[in-house]
């Protein structure tokens, strides 16, 4: 889940540099880059990992 918000925050960063967006200094395509890269980080780490896993069993 982590990386799909990473990516989407890739995506919108990529169109606010790609269409030259005039932003304030909050909403700047290197802040949304550097999320992005946290969230990215988080997910390789394995931060969220054992939150899907826990409402499924296997049983047979």
């Amino acid at each position: 889940m982590l990386g799909i918000a990473a990516a989407a925050l890739f995506f919108i960063a990529f169109l606010i540099n790609a269409a030259e967006i005039s932003t304030n200094n909050v909403f700047t395509s290197t802040n949304f880059m550097l999320v992005g890269l946290t969230l990215l980080a988080l997910h390789v780490a394995g931060v969220a990992s054992g939150l899907a896993a826990r409402g499924r069993s296997r049983r047979r």
